[in-house]
């Protein structure tokens, strides 16, 4: 069982719509510079988010506030035969511990199993303390060395994986 950050009170998780490509580009490159620099991948996956994740099978969710704003996103993206990789999960700065990522996670969660996922993935960095806790606390637990895969990241060096 996850023990996950309760919901926010004023957001409501939506499925990925075109109207959302410049939140998703934006909230996840914010991010990523804010604690590392842009890869090819990054570029790929955020300039054409619904040929290169929804067009493979993906799916995105994102968060909007009361307003309709959008103020988180995720993806899952298909890994391996019955796993999907969560890629691109980012919060706005302005509504951090508020529980929008607790809500996003559980809905990734929620929508992997829909899916029929027997399991989720994920590549992160240990610099991230929050977003690892964050995973943890959902049910991912940490994969040894040998089971790591080769990642197309510079930065990863947390891998992880949920069993559903």
């Amino acid at each position: 069982m996850s023990e996950i950050e309760p919901p926010g009170e004023l957001t409501t998780v939506v499925p990925f719509e075109p109207r959302h490509s410049r939140a998703f580009r934006d909230l996840n490159v914010a991010w990523v510079e804010r604690y590392f620099v842009m890869e090819e991948k990054d570029r790929q996956l955020l300039e054409q988010p619904e040929e290169k994740i929804i067009g493979r099978g993906g799916h995105i969710l994102m968060v909007e506030d009361e307003t309709g704003r959008a103020v988180g996103c995720v993806s899952l993206v298909p890994y391996s035969e019955g796993v999907l990789e969560l890629a691109k999960m980012a919060v706005a700065d302005d509504v951090q511990g508020r529980g929008v990522g607790g809500k996003l996670m559980a809905a990734t969660i929620t929508k992997a199993r829909e899916l029929g996922a027997h399991a989720v993935y994920l590549e992160s960095n240990s610099r991230l303390g929050l977003a690892v806790r964050l995973y943890e606390r959902a049910g991912f637990r940490h994969l040894p060395a040998e089971q790591r895969p080769h990642s197309p990241y510079e930065r990863c060096d947390v891998y992880m994986r949920l069993e559903l």
